[in-house]
């Protein structure tokens, strides 16, 4: 869940506003203290450009007088991908076993007319859920029918440990789903205040967007420019960027009430539950035959932006180019605008695996996971096939473990994925904001940070855009893994993540700023490698394993 990175000086008080919606369906951009980085920062080495990215574009030219031995399938579990984009043509995965169109399932593989992947939230009609609950609303109103009215004396022993449970989710459901409620009628009412000071200096001025500058200019009598510029210049003072417009303030603070918006109408609303689109039980963990055959849904921002930071096509003219070359992307939609569910996770990783996908990029999350045996499940059938299984830490400044996140590499029962691989995500400049201020991070739970703010990526529409956050990260991860796969094919996916995780770049002793606080901490402090990926130091590495 992403921050809203914006600080607004209003009434003597600073306002910062908190997490944005579901593990970064971005709306919104992360916004520096410092300059603004190159667009492919994140494919520059550390060493020869002084930026850290990946080391992408050096690692290709360690390989570029030989020839790949697989084209390599990533799978993209997320909120839909753009087919047609124009820097990801030929870059999508076909299902060579199927028909287009004919409606039968031609491979037999349960999915009728796959030919580019799957929609797990979509219904048979061809419609699409877009927005969803949060999983903590989802489990109040689970345990309220069980525990609503019993005292903890009414309890049979056996149901003890789940009625605890029920107390803190119906604590932490009132107090979120208040706090929604008051945010989202502040940022209303400061959207209106604002744009209303904002009308009269655009009067005054004659324009139609202004800056601080301009702003300091006016001198007036008249008591409402007065107050407008007095207003105005306070939030200028503070935002964290020099050089914004009014427009971009407002466009900021429209973002934010929006998000609130989306929390108070579906997150945290209990009288909503889209499923019905999908006509299934969602707590019948057996059904997998479920969907519809449009992986690119109603809004493919996210997983648009995520398949070209892995595979945009590196040798047009368009847009960026992408981490990997031989690679393509199999498009699978399970995450809506709210959190996942555990039951289209799991068979979204099924899908995967078995439809041949060598990655599997997961960039969502959720802080609780009633499903999570069904999900780690999924994950052994996928550490069995040798699938890599790669993830976006999370986006809430917070220290990560295995009961507070997920899903995760820790099995319920016991043990732990070894094809799982844990990502962070870092800043371009080797300062003390190298740690991305929203990062999740820990010093067992997170193996290595990867370039995850300002990222300029793909969107829908054949468009590009900067995001920021962990689902940034967690793909050129999967990029790098994708590099490695297409030259060294006989690589297990415990050995591509002893790779990726051997050979970062080593940051261990660099002082940064914890993400969420203003303490220093060494790099180190909060991944288990304590470096950063890098892509030609990983090849080196396989070349020489191989060997």
């Amino acid at each position: 869940m992403n921050k809203l990175l914006i600080s607004i000086f209003i009434f003597g008080a600073f306002l910062i506003t908190p997490e944005v919606s579901a593990y970064d369906h971005l709306k919104t951009h992360y916004v520096s203290d410092s300059l603004k980085a190159p667009n492919d920062w994140f494919l520059m080495d550390p060493l020869e450009d002084g930026i850290m990215g990946t080391g992408a574009q050096k690692a290709h030219e360690l390989v570029r007088d030989r020839s790949p031995k697989k084209t390599v399938v990533v799978a993209v579990i997320d909120s839909g991908v753009d087919l047609d984009h124009e820097d990801l043509q030929g870059k999508i995965w076909v299902n060579e076993g199927e028909i287009p169109g004919n409606g039968i399932d031609d491979d037999n593989n349960g999915y009728v007319d796959d030919v580019h992947g799957w929609n797990f939230i979509g219904g048979k009609d061809g419609s699409h859920i877009a927005e969803d609950s949060h999983e903590l609303t989802r489990e109040y109103l689970r345990l309220k029918a069980k525990f609503e009215d019993k005292e903890k004396g009414d309890v049979k022993r056996r149901q003890r440990e789940e009625f605890t449970y029920w107390l803190k989710i119906k604590e932490n459901f009132y107090s979120t789903q208040e706090e929604a409620e008051q945010n989202y009628g502040f940022f209303q009412n400061l959207q209106e205040g604002f744009t209303r000071a904002a009308e009269i200096i655009k009067e005054e001025l004659e324009v139609e967007d202004f800056g601080e500058e301009d702003l300091s200019r006016i001198i007036s009598d008249d008591s409402a420019v007065a107050s407008a510029k007095s207003l105005l210049t306070q939030i200028f003072s503070n935002m964290r960027q020099e050089g914004m417009t009014i427009n971009e303030i407002l466009s900021e603070i429209g973002r934010a009430m929006e998000h609130y918006e989306v929390q108070v109408k579906y997150a945290y609303n209990t009288d909503f539950n889209p499923r019905s689109i999908v006509g299934d039980d969602p707590e019948d963990y057996k059904d997998k035959n479920y969907g519809n055959n449009d992986p690119t849904g109603p809004d493919a921002n996210h997983g648009t932006h995520v398949s070209g930071i892995i595979a945009a096509d590196r040798n047009n003219d368009l847009g960026i180019k992408g981490i990997a070359e031989h690679v393509l992307i199999m498009p699978i939609r399970a995450v809506p605008n709210g959190d996942e569910r555990d039951k289209d996770i799991a068979n979204a990783i099924y899908y995967a695996v078995d439809n041949g996908a060598d990655i599997i990029n997961m960039s969502f999350g959720k802080s609780y996971s009633p499903g999570k045996k069904a999900v780690d499940k999924a994950v052994k059938y996928a550490e069995k096939k040798g699938v890599v299984l790669i993830h976006a830490a999370g986006n809430s400044s917070k220290e990560i473990n295995q009961s507070n996140n997920f899903p995760n590499k820790h099995f319920a029962k016991k043990g732990e994925a070894s094809n799982w691989i844990e990502v962070g995500a870092s800043s371009w400049q080797a300062d003390e904001t190298l740690a991305a201020e929203f990062s999740n991070f820990s010093q067992t739970g997170v193996d290595l940070f990867a370039p995850g703010v300002d990222i300029y990526s793909t969107t829908p529409g054949s468009g590009y855009e900067n995001n920021s956050g962990t689902s940034m990260a967690a793909p050129t991860v999967a990029g790098v893994a994708a590099l490695l796969l297409a030259y060294y094919p006989e690589l297990k996916a415990s050995q591509v993540k002893e790779i990726l995780k051997a050979s970062v770049y080593n940051k261990t002793d660099h002082e940064v700023l914890k993400p969420g606080s203003d303490d220093r901490v060494p790099f180190s402090h909060l991944s288990i490698t304590g470096g950063l990926v890098n892509a030609y130091e990983a090849l080196q590495m396989a070349e020489s394993m191989t060997k």
